[in-house]
């Protein structure tokens, strides 16, 4: 299984890319993550409609291949570390490669959200996209370490 994060966006500082390389590198040859950036719609004249249908094509078109499609959305379940790797663990077991998704300053198209396997939020508070993709990364490796009782993840 492998997993993806599918993020729309470009040019983000130096310390993000070091982050999530970080983590990436940490993570078990069985349970590769990559992170495909997305290229944003330019804005210009366009309505966020348009901008957000631009943008799912891409995402839709970098999405093949993938089992499942988990969206980073405001809207989404909040969950708990142990409870991500709990859902980590069934993928696994489940098998399928799994995406996730990163919206652009706009969101995600609806559509897409709609035909998503499962909507999470990585928090209440609203967090720059940079933010959200290395805090996603550090979550994704912090579940993995809890599957594995590795001691990077201390409970209570």
């Amino acid at each position: 299984m492998r997993l993806g994060i599918l993020a729309v966006g470009h040019k983000l500082p130096d310390w993000v890319a070091a982050g999530c390389a970080e983590y990436i590198k940490r993570m078990p040859r069985e349970l590769p993550v990559s992170v495909t950036e997305i290229k944003p719609e330019p804005r210009g004249t366009k309505s966020r409609e348009q901008l957000l249908a631009a943008e799912k094509t891409r995402l839709q078109a970098a999405l093949q291949g993938y089992a499942r499609t988990v969206i980073l959305d405001e809207r989404g379940t909040d969950l708990t570390t142990l409870k991500l790797a709990q859902r980590l663990e069934d993928w696994m077991r489940r098998g399928g490669d799994t995406a996730f998704v990163i919206g652009g300053a706009d969101g995600i198209d609806e559509e897409l959200k709609a035909s998503a396997d499962d909507a999470i939020r990585l928090s209440s508070l609203t967090l720059p996209h940079a933010m959200a993709r290395l805090v996603l990364c550090e979550q994704i490796y912090r579940a993995v370490s809890v599957v594995r009782n590795h001691p990077y993840h201390r409970e209570g």
